[in-house]
């Protein structure tokens, strides 16, 4: 998911696409797909929205006249596209954002395939802006609880709460981004912020460990779950700790209850669950495959995203589509473990390359 025009592209009459567009707006391609995936929850979706405001932008960048950055341009012109594209979308929630826990760790699960569920989205091998600021705003924007929180608002809330309170906008700018006044914006992040504050963790929830303090929890998590040994993986569970599931509904709160659903439901056995480390939404996670004892291979299962405290692992969302492996730029099968385990914290998978942006026909009028 690296490229959208890492190259000059050619109309159908060899025409090369504007190389000053391409030369500027191609370094914050990572940055528009982070806004996107904030605001719509899905990874695929997101891509598609960013190919659709290079495209909105190369049209109109004869007429663009620099009274703002082009960063800013980019994302008024994708906040404008998401906006569209969310008045026929519904949220994509978890399945703690449906309802309450699950009575029962031992029942059998229900899939839900009419709910549009959260995606998680790969980090990128780097980052392809030298602006910290906007690294930051990357990293800590997408972090699995705050996209998940940011579900629960209407999609009008959502942009300006982003715009504002991730990537640091003047409200003037925000009204401008939504076409609306600045009194106006001001209200709408106050009922934002509201709603946000009663579905986000608190400050003391997510509190990080140091970076050798995660690997050496990285490295028992994955000792432990492929040994399947429920008592280690109990020890590193906080004792409040969230197990979601999507797509199905069922989800489970507390450590006891967490153990019950593995020691009786997880389908792994000693010896024959293997552990791919991967890094998503700026948090480590692991691939999960299965050893099919019929011809030795192992077959991909669920992909975790954890969520590490100082207290321990306090939430592990298992992504049991198998088509987030294909996301992660992750094969289904795997024909042996893992050669190298020297580094337990998680190594940072090389996600699937994008659809590259293809340019229109050169004669087509650039409309904006």
């Amino acid at each position: 998911m690296e490229k959208v025009a890492n190259s000059i592209l050619t109309g159908t009459n060899g025409r090369e696409l504007d190389e000053e567009f391409l030369r500027q707006a191609n370094p914050l391609r990572r940055e528009l797909l982070a806004h996107c995936y904030r605001m719509l929850g899905s990874a695929h979706d997101a891509e598609d929205l960013v190919q659709e405001t290079y495209l909105r932008a190369w049209r109109a960048y004869d007429r663009f006249e620099g009274r703002s950055s082009l960063r800013t341009w980019l994302h008024r012109i994708a906040t404008t596209a998401c906006l569209t594209a969310l008045e026929t979308r519904g949220r994509r929630p978890m399945p703690t954002g449906l309802g309450s826990t699950s009575a029962d760790p031992s029942a059998d699960l229900a899939e839900r395939t009419d709910v549009p569920w959260l995606q998680p989205l790969p980090d990128a091998e780097g980052d392809s802006t030298s602006d910290p600021a906007s690294i930051v705003a990357a990293k800590e924007g997408v972090r699995l609880a705050l996209v998940a929180a940011l579900q629960h608002l209407p999609p009008r809330q959502r942009a300006v709460l982003i715009l504002r309170d991730v990537l640091k906008w003047k409200a003037s700018e925000v009204a401008e981004a939504v076409g609306t006044t600045t009194a106006a914006v001001n209200s709408t992040l106050q009922r934002a912020r509201a709603q946000l504050a009663k579905v986000s963790p608190r400050p003391d929830e997510v509190a990080e460990p140091t970076e050798s303090e995660q690997r050496e929890l990285l490295d028992r998590y994955l000792s432990a779950f492929e040994r399947k040994d429920v008592n280690a993986l109990v020890r590193l569970f906080t004792d409040d700790i969230v197990w979601e599931m999507p797509p199905y509904a069922a989800w489970y709160r507390g450590s006891a209850d967490v153990a019950r659903h593995l020691a009786d439901r997880c389908p792994a056995r000693p010896g024959g669950v293997l552990l791919v480390p991967v890094r998503g939404n700026s948090q480590p996670g692991f691939a999960q495959y299965l050893l099919d004892p019929a011809d030795g291979t192992y077959r991909a299962f669920t992909l975790q995203l954890l969520t590490l405290t100082t207290e321990g692992i306090s939430h592990v969302a298992n992504f049991m589509d198998t088509e987030v492996f294909e996301l992660f730029g992750l094969p289904l099968t795997r024909e042996s473990p893992v050669p190298a385990r020297e580094s337990p914290a998680p190594a940072r998978e090389s996600p699937a390359p994008a659809r590259e942006f293809c340019a229109p026909d050169p004669e087509e009028p650039r409309t904006f």
